[in-house]
Parts: structure tokens; C-alpha cells; sequence
């Protein structure tokens, strides 16, 4: 096997955790910031160090993502399958940071894998994508708005006759813990799905059998990925602090901890990989409802829905694009 092939799309898939770490630290940290709770240097930091914590927790995303999704060959043709993949959701990752557009690294991650797969004419199982893509995709989204939305309403009554000023600084200081641990949970979630591209390119190279991660590539997912969280994502923390709805520490405080909540369930219970933007931009739609339903700026969300919904597709197009130009040159 090519051991300078194998290199590179390790290369590859761990610059694709730093695109992946400063496109989407704003999931963890955009609304504290916008609330004050944090300093900007600070939540970078917080949500830097417990990304890194995060990656070690767990290894059953990363086992979904290497298996279940697409057979890729072993030997060259695999490896620039595994190349193209990448290589189409870092350019969907760079496009949608230049826009200020929260979409799923996570989903162009899995849109690049399948149009990879099929441009190089391999196989895709799609019940695999359908049951542990699709399905989550669609559903955490609702789920994020409906409990946002519930566990805003349990906060508003259990302080319903709390002195207003002397409750924000109460949610301003437990909004330190909830970013931290809405920080963990896309530690947990994201960290796992490059280990799992990772994991692939080691087996399809026969350099290991079966899906074991080894601890190095543990160790430098979680590195790389933390390290794109401390370089920010600015213009995509402007989106989700501000242009959804203007938030309040409460307001906050509720959106970090129900996705939090659901990230470290569908981790350990279910093993889907979900997208940790699809999670907290709804739960944050959820808790802006509460207050009056004109108070969220439905286009805006609108235009974000959209962006989801194109993600896997647009990658999967420059997956495509990528892996033929890859055949063209090296065949």
C-alpha cells in the first residue's frame, strides 16, 4: 500500500477537524458571548480545552461513521474515495464560515463520503445512511425546538417571581457551565466522526483490522479539532448570538443545556452521529419562541433550514467533482 497516499488523507481528515473546529465553535460559545456570561478570549479557551476532554469520552460515533455507511476498496481507489470525501466537505466548510452560515460539518462530512462513494462507483449502504444520517438529521432538529421551547417555560415559571436583574446574573454565571458543557457534548460528537475517516483509511490501507481507534489518532483528532475551536468561527457566532434573536442569559442558559442534553444522550444511548448546529440553532429557535413567536427572526432561520437541507447534497457534488479530477490525474 502507499504509505504517502495514507498520509495524505490523514492529512486531509485532520485539517478537515480544525475547518471543523472553527466552523462550528460558535455552537458552544456564540451565545454566551452574546450574552456577556464570557469574554470572548475566554469561551474560546473554555471551549477549546473541554473539546479536547470531550474527544476521549466515548468511541461509538466514531465506530458508526467507519462502518455502515459506505464500502470503500481497499488500495488506491479507496483512499482517494476516502481523499474526494474530505476534500468536498472542507470546501462546504469554508464556504458556509465565508457566508456567516451555521451549517453541519458533520453532514458534509457524510454528503462527501456517499458522493465519493458513488463517483467512484463503490458502494453506499443506504439503510445505514437513511437510519444513522436521515433520521437524525431530521428528528434532533424538532426535538432541539420542542425542549428548547419546554425547558424555557420551566425556567420562566420556577423564577416567575425572581427579582429580574439579580436572575440574569445568576443565568450569566451558569451559563460558564452550560457553554462548558455544550463545549464537551461537540467534543463528543465531532472529534468521533473524522476518528471514524481515520480508522477507515487505516483499514483500507491494511495498516490495522477492525474498528479499534488507536489512542494516537485519539490524541490528534482531539488536538487538531481543539485547536480550530481557539481560532473562532466570528462570523457564524454573529449568526447564532444575534441575528436568530437577541439573547438573554435565561435565554441562554436554556438553549446550552438542552443541547448539551441531547448531544450526550444521542451519543452513549443511541451512537448517532448528529450535527451539534442543527441541535443548538433549534434549540435556540425553541427558547426565542417563548417569548413571542415574531420575537425569532424566521427568515434568518429560514435561510439556515435551507443551508441544512443542501449541506449533504452540495457536499456530495463536490466530493464527486474532486474524486474525478483525483482519477484524472493519477490513474
Amino acid at each position: 500500500m502507499d504509505t504517502f497516499a495514507l498520509v495524505v488523507v490523514i492529512g486531509v481528515a485532520l485539517f478537515f477537524t480544525y475547518t471543523n473546529g472553527f466552523h462550528d465553535s460558535a455552537n458552544a460559545i456564540a451565545t454566551s458571548i452574546s450574552t456577556r456570561a464570557l469574554t470572548p478570549k475566554a469561551a474560546l479557551a473554555m471551549a477549546a480545552v473541554m473539546n479536547l476532554a470531550g474527544a476521549f469520552l466515548g468511541s461509538g460515533v466514531a465506530q458508526t461513521v467507519s462502518k455502515g455507511l459506505i464500502e470503500a476498496p481497499s488500495g488506491r481507489h479507496g483512499m482517494a474515495i476516502l481523499f474526494a470525501a474530505l476534500a468536498g466537505a472542507i470546501v462546504w466548510n469554508l464556504t458556509t464560515w465565508y457566508y456567516g452560515l451555521p451549517s453541519s460539518s458533520s453532514h458534509a462530512l457524510f454528503g462527501g463520503l456517499v458522493g465519493a462513494a458513488l463517483a467512484g462507483a463503490s458502494t453506499v449502504h443506504w439503510s445505514g445512511v437513511i437510519d444513522k444520517i436521515i433520521i437524525p438529521m431530521v428528528l434532533s432538529p424538532i426535538v432541539g425546538l420542542i425542549v428548547g421551547y419546554l425547558v424555557m417555560l420551566l425556567i420562566l415559571w420556577l423564577f416567575r417571581r425572581a427579582n429580574p436583574h439579580k436572575a440574569k446574573r445568576g443565568f450569566r454565571v451558569a451559563q460558564t457551565v452550560s457553554a462548558a458543557g455544550m463545549a464537551l457534548g461537540h467534543g463528543l460528537q465531532d472529534a468521533q466522526k473524522t476518528m471514524g475517516v481515520v480508522v477507515m483509511a487505516l483499514t483500507i490501507s491494511g495498516v490495522q483490522s477492525g474498528s479499534g481507534i488507536p489512542i494516537w489518532v485519539k490524541i490528534v483528532t482531539a488536538l487538531m479539532l481543539s485547536l480550530g475551536t481557539y481560532a473562532g468561527g466570528w462570523r457564524i457566532m454573529r449568526t447564532l448570538g444575534r441575528k436568530i434573536i437577541e439573547l438573554d442569559p435565561p435565554q441562554g442558559f436554556a438553549s446550552e443545556t438542552t443541547s448539551a442534553v441531547i448531544l450526550y444522550i444521542t451519543s452513549y444511548i443511541f451512537k448517532a452521529p448528529i450535527s451539534t448546529t442543527h441541535v443548538i440553532t433549534s434549540s435556540i429557535m425553541g427558547v426565542g419562541a417563548t417569548k413571542r413567536v415574531k420575537a425569532v427572526r424566521w427568515g434568518v432561520a429560514k435561510n439556515i433550514v435551507l443551508g441544512w437541507f443542501i449541506t449533504m447534497p452540495a457536499a456530495a457534488g463536490v466530493a464527486a467533482l474532486a474524486y474525478l479530477v483525483v482519477k484524472l490525474l493519477f490513474a
